[in-house]
């Protein structure tokens, strides 16, 4: 036996194993009418809210426009984007009270862009101490809740509309 460790994340195989020629999954979970599949909390008019699939931390959810572009002189209705910011804050404040917050974008892949021809912003909570001896002894993060138990908690809040 080796010295190896392992930590098991199986929810990453369906990541792995996808057929990334297939288009962009955010076109596909914004044209799909099965949000629950696609951990859409909400729709506006111009842009929806995503569960991230791969988080950060916990409750880490994305802010995508309808539009697929990866340039930001492109986007439309920048101020309901901000608004969508302004409504995840305040849903993952009642529901996960994290002490703060990281909100941004990341333009293209030398800027740390995973999904780069279709822009985002990202809205991630922050909590003291969330980086622990696994990121530093592992490289690895710690997600304590599954997605489909934060969607269901998460989904009750965007569902009551404007807050």
């Amino acid at each position: 036996m080796t010295n190896e460790k392992m930590l098991w994340a199986p929810w990453r195989i369906g990541y792995i194993l996808a057929d990334k020629s297939k288009g962009c999954f955010l076109c596909a979970a914004r044209k799909s009418h099965d949000d629950k599949k696609h951990h859409v909390l909400y729709r506006g008019r111009n842009a929806f809210v995503i569960l991230n699939l791969f988080p950060y931390t916990n409750g880490h959810l994305m802010v995508v426009p309808n539009r697929h572009t990866r340039h930001v002189a492109d986007v439309r209705g920048g101020e309901e984007i901000f608004r969508l910011v302004q409504m995840c804050v305040d849903v993952l404040t009642r529901t996960l009270r994290p002490h703060g917050f990281n909100v941004g974008l990341n333009i293209g892949r030398y800027a740390g862009a995973g999904i780069e021809r279709h822009l985002h912003v990202h809205v991630v909570p922050r909590w003291e101490g969330d980086v622990n001896f696994m990121s530093a002894a592992a490289g690895t993060r710690v997600i304590s809740q599954s997605l489909g138990e934060l969607y269901v908690l998460l989904k009750k809040e965007f569902d009551k509309g404007d807050t």
